[in-house]
């Protein structure tokens, strides 16, 4: 009875489908007058909205809706930054922005307008990243700056799985490429337009990870048992919420070793980061990324006797030589210590011993840092977001975190 039920479900979700992704992507020429004057497909049908993916996909989109992908146009830091980039740049379209954040207008760039209108109207119908701006990918050209994807709008779609489960909604044809670190630097590996800056993601193909055979996907789309599309037998199929800075991935980013030496009057804190990860960390885009590494003593009653922080971050600078968290606006890098792909990094702190107290605790923490910058961009950020400064943008993220006891002898020698 079980099998018959997921059968009957498959069959009305691929009817559905079937019509959804007709009437998306199949509409002939003849139909509209703006066909007729053109070869090409209106964009909304070479690019299918994910709504119409979810009918089959439930459990993909959900993942996607919940990623930063699913944000790409509707973020509060880039609507900020895309309407800051029209205004300076004499690119009022803002196609550098939109080559990755709504790569549909590398085929239709006659449609940024149309990008630029639904991202003013607060609520936008189109897709940035979705379903179709992804699987429709059938190659990339790496020589290009950035990485060029090429599209075949079609009726085909392409994924990793070996065997696609045959379906009437779309032809799907397994490839390579999305199984290989040269797909995702399409859009994560450089800035758009400044070839003269270095890459956002440092050597990672000399990493022992790359070596090891893991590419990007097998941090950040991970592999699961479930269902690819609906009442679909279980099988390994990967994470579309692509876990980075938010999502548990994080927790293995990094490693830190601790050691704490009482020297009398002053203490030495010792702490040993090791990146774990084959990239940059944090990759320096948006130009307002850091990491935030945080020393904080507890003395007497647990009283904060010190505090000390310490950012990992690549920062712009701008024409007039001042700093820039706006990508577009760098021509030069003023400060650059991000942590290499897989680097040790050693940080020595030095500080007063706390008085007066028979212990301190020792706490470390790593974060990602929240959005910083000039003072009216910050606050144009707040501004923009629908939930203000409860927005994700203002939170910081916690990677890591260290705590230790130490008892302080000379205050048990004083107390004796």
């Amino acid at each position: 009875m079980q099998k018959f039920i997921h059968a009957l479900s498959w069959a009305i979700g691929t009817f559905m489908a079937v019509t959804a992704f007709t009437l998306a992507v199949d509409v002939p020429v003849s139909q509209t007058a703006a066909a007729e004057k053109s070869a090409k497909k209106p964009m909304t049908k070479a690019f299918p909205h994910s709504q119409k993916c979810k009918r089959c996909h439930l459990r993909v989109f959900e993942e996607w809706e919940a990623s930063a992908q699913s944000r790409s146009i509707l973020s509060s830091p880039f609507r900020v930054s895309l309407e800051r980039y029209r205004s300076s740049s004499g690119d009022e379209e803002g196609k550098m922005c939109f080559r990755c954040h709504a790569p549909s207008v590398l085929e239709y760039p006659e449609h940024t307008r149309v990008y630029i209108k639904e991202i003013e109207s607060g609520d936008p119908r189109l897709d940035g990243v979705g379903c179709s701006q992804c699987h429709l990918i059938k190659d990339v050209d790496p020589e290009q700056h950035p990485p060029h994807p090429t599209y075949q709008l079609e009726r085909t779609v392409f994924g990793s799985y070996k065997k696609p489960v045959e379906n009437l909604a779309h032809q799907s044809v397994p490839t390579e490429l999305y199984s290989q670190s040269q797909y995702c630097v399409t859009c994560h590996e450089n800035l758009p337009g400044h070839e003269n800056l270095p890459d956002l993601l440092g050597p990672w193909q000399k990493t022992e990870t790359q070596k090891a055979g893991k590419n990007c996907q097998a941090c950040h789309m991970p592999e699961a048992f479930g269902e690819s599309a609906n009442g679909e037998r279980n099988r390994k199929i990967s994470n579309h919420s692509f876990p980075g800075r938010f999502g548990k991935v994080r927790a293995d980013a990094v490693e830190v070793k601790v050691e704490t030496e009482v020297k009398g009057e002053e203490s030495e804190v010792t702490v040993t980061v090791q990146s774990l990860v084959p990239h940059n960390l944090p990759l320096p885009h948006p130009g307002w990324s850091r990491v935030e590494l945080d020393l904080t003593i507890l003395g007497k009653n647990l009283r904060k006797a010190y505090g000390e922080k310490r950012y990992y971050e690549r920062v712009f600078g701008a024409k007039d030589g001042n700093p820039t968290v706006f990508d577009f606006e760098a021509v030069k890098v003023l400060k650059d210590n991000v942590l290499k792909p897989e680097e040790q990094r050693v940080e020595t702190f030095t500080f007063p011993t706390p008085k007066n107290a028979p212990s301190m605790d020792v706490i470390v923490t790593m974060t990602y840092a929240p959005i910083y910058g000039p003072d009216a961009f910050v606050k144009e950020v707040e501004q923009r977001a629908a939930l203000g400064k409860k927005d994700r943008a203002f939170n910081p993220v916690q990677i890591i975190r260290f705590k230790e006891n130490i008892l302080l002898k000379d205050f048990k020698k004083a107390a004796g």
